[in-house]
């Protein structure tokens, strides 16, 4: 294993069991390479009805917090309003983002210009354990 002190935030859609599954295998990846991270929600938890939203919104900018990189994951029909919100903050804070991409083709109609002019983006699990380790320096 690669050891870092490197603090990376997974950022991606939580709808489903299975879009927090792939996270949470991006997550296992990050680690086995000596990352810590931040999984929203793992860390934070899931919005259910009467959840409180502003602890849960607070928990993830906590999060944010020591991280010195963000993946995003883009799959999907297009980009999550919470993903996106994630990947402009991290911007914003010049927190280096790589974007995940794997279920389609890269398209200005599913991506968005401004994400795809100013983020790495990635096609494959595989691609993104070389940005990780390239990360690492």
């Amino acid at each position: 294993m690669i050891q870092n002190t490197k603090k990376i935030y997974i950022a991606g859609p939580l709808c489903t069991e299975k879009e927090r599954e792939f996270l949470e295998g991006i997550d296992k990846m990050c680690k086995n390479l000596g990352f810590s991270t931040f999984l929203p929600h793992r860390d934070c938890g899931l919005w259910k009805e009467k959840s409180d939203v502003k602890k849960i919104a607070k928990g993830d900018l906590s999060g944010f917090e020591e991280c010195n990189l963000l993946i995003a994951n883009l799959n999907g029909f297009n980009v999550g309003a919470g993903t996106a919100w994630e990947m402009g903050y991290a911007y914003a804070k010049n927190i280096p983002i790589i974007a995940l991409k794997t279920d389609r083709k890269i398209e200005i109609e599913v991506v968005s210009a401004i994400i795809a002019g100013t983020t790495k983006i990635v096609t494959s699990l595989n691609e993104l354990r070389k940005e990780l380790v390239k990360s690492l320096g």
